[in-house]
């Protein structure tokens, strides 16, 4: 039970979380940050916003299993113990806004952009329980950072690039800015190295691990669709 949830899932969620992250927001780097124009984007590119706002929201959920193996990895630290239960909250908080995202860009498909426009501008900052939650999102990468530096999980550096991801924008229907990519690109500086070395740091998965992980993968996007 200690190892939960195992040094595979750990170094792969490390290695490709990120990566997916920064994908995201990427894509949608050519419209404007706010949500009058991420409506508008979707409108004249759905593929491509379905793509970006579903990369970085599969790299938020897929991320869990990393922040656990680093706190896993740094044993008897009250810094790095608080600092994932924050940063977990924040993922939480992040998936709620995926949705509230989705939801507005399927207005889009249904009533038309001046509507859902309308409707997102109608209803924005509405309260919601997952509001309570920003500050963790907000401070729980930053003393996540400082408890792995402290403990000699991450080294300076690194631990800098993830305290940067404070600086990822909070909330719905959020588009790139500079502090988007400096804030992704600097977790993937900080954690798909550890991520590559938890994998090489023990043996390799039978034959059979890898095309089974792909049939279930795909038989769950299947099911969930057919759903």
């Amino acid at each position: 039970m200690t190892e939960f949830p195992g040094r595979w899932a750990e170094g792969v969620s490390l290695v490709i979380a990120p990566v997916l992250m920064l994908v995201g927001v990427l894509l949608r780097l050519p419209y404007d940050a706010f949500f009058p124009r991420q409506l508008a984007a979707f409108a004249g590119n759905a593929a491509l916003m379905t793509a970006s706002y579903s990369c970085f929201a599969a790299g938020n959920v897929l991320l869990w299993p990393g922040v656990l193996g680093l706190v896993r990895r740094s044993p008897g630290s009250r810094w790095v113990l608080w600092g994932g239960v924050m940063v977990m909250l924040g993922l939480f908080e992040r998936t709620f806004h995926a949705g509230v995202s989705h939801l507005a860009f399927q207005l889009v498909s249904v009533e038309g952009l001046p509507a859902a426009r309308q409707a997102v501008a109608d209803s924005y900052g509405a309260f919601h329980v997952f509001a309570s939650l920003s500050v963790a999102l907000f401070f729980g990468w930053i003393v996540l950072a400082v408890g792995l530096w402290r403990a000699g999980t991450l080294d300076v550096v690194r631990a800098v690039a993830l305290g940067l991801m404070s600086a990822l924008p909070i909330g719905v229907l959020k588009g790139t800015g500079v502090m988007s990519i400096v804030a992704t690109a600097g977790l993937c500086v900080a954690l798909v190295p550890f991520g590559v070395k938890i994998l090489r740091d023990g043996p390799a998965p039978k034959w059979w691990a890898f095309p089974l992980a792909l049939a279930i993968g795909a038989g769950a996007v299947v099911l969930g669709t057919l759903g």
